[in-house]
């Protein structure tokens, strides 16, 4: 696979806190959201997701969302209020001068995609991945999981669930005081708004990834969804080539 240079870049929200954004390729813009405890460099790039994009003719724009990665992670709760990230995400893609682009994420940052789209943001196509329908209609399910880890950090018993989802923060070097904040900003997207989202949506979820509901369930709702089953769970999913070969197939369509 051809090597593409990065560049990394920083702006101010609509809160005035600093946000970076990376930069890979020239060409058709496409957002892509990393997920909870995760980065830009870690999701999108170190697997060669972007890379894949770049290569079919894209400018890959992928945000590190706040509390995450090379953006500011304030530990003010008030740098914290509901859906504080889709107004991130809206006010990257103002400050950029989007208006014909695509816009996806995994996990969270599907779900942030989703709340985006609920707001206003009007891409060409969208990618949900990694994002079943109680993830979206519940949010709270899954947030009372990541609560009790980063409350009980290193007790753990090793090869658990939690252990590993501990290991994986290690790994990103992650803020778990500014990561329990964000996990106030989560806002429940009801059936009827996804309904409502009516441009071509590629859902992606690993065969063995429960974490968070059926997608196919969310592509079902979708006027114009697709799914596709990808190998994998929750995390390993990140990590398979076919993640980044079917987000390519359908955008470069």
């Amino acid at each position: 696979m051809a090597s593409f240079p990065t560049e990394t870049h920083r702006f101010t929200s609509f809160d005035g806190v600093e946000l970076a954004w990376t930069e890979m390729g020239e060409g058709r813009p496409v957002v892509l959201i990393h997920g909870y405890f995760s980065t830009a460099e870690v999701n999108w790039i170190k697997y060669g997701h972007a890379a894949k994009l770049a290569a079919r003719g894209f400018r890959v724009i992928m945000p590190d969302l706040r509390g995450h990665g090379l953006s500011d992670r304030p530990h003010d709760p008030a740098a914290y209020p509901p859906d504080v990230l889709m107004r991130d995400g809206l006010a990257l893609i103002e400050h950029l001068g989007l208006t014909d682009y695509d816009l996806g994420g995994y996990s969270l940052g599907g779900r942030t995609t989703l709340r985006m789209l609920v707001h206003g943001a009007q891409p060409r196509r969208a990618v949900l991945c990694g994002m079943g329908l109680a993830g979206l209609t519940d949010t709270k399910g899954r947030g009372t999981y990541f609560k009790r880890v980063l409350t009980n950090l290193g007790t753990f018993e090793r090869g658990s669930s939690e252990w590993l989802t501990e290991a994986f923060l290690k790994t990103t070097k992650g803020d778990p005081e500014a990561l329990l904040l964000i996990l106030q900003t989560f806002v429940d997207t009801s059936e009827a708004e996804i309904a409502a989202i009516d441009l071509p949506t590629l859902v992606v979820t690993g065969a063995e990834d429960f974490d968070n509901g059926s997608a196919q369930e969310v592509a079902d709702l979708l006027p114009d969804g697709r799914f596709v089953e990808i190998p994998g769970n929750h995390m390993s999913a990140v990590t398979r080539p076919e993640l980044g070969d079917a987000i390519a197939e359908f955008l470069a369509a």
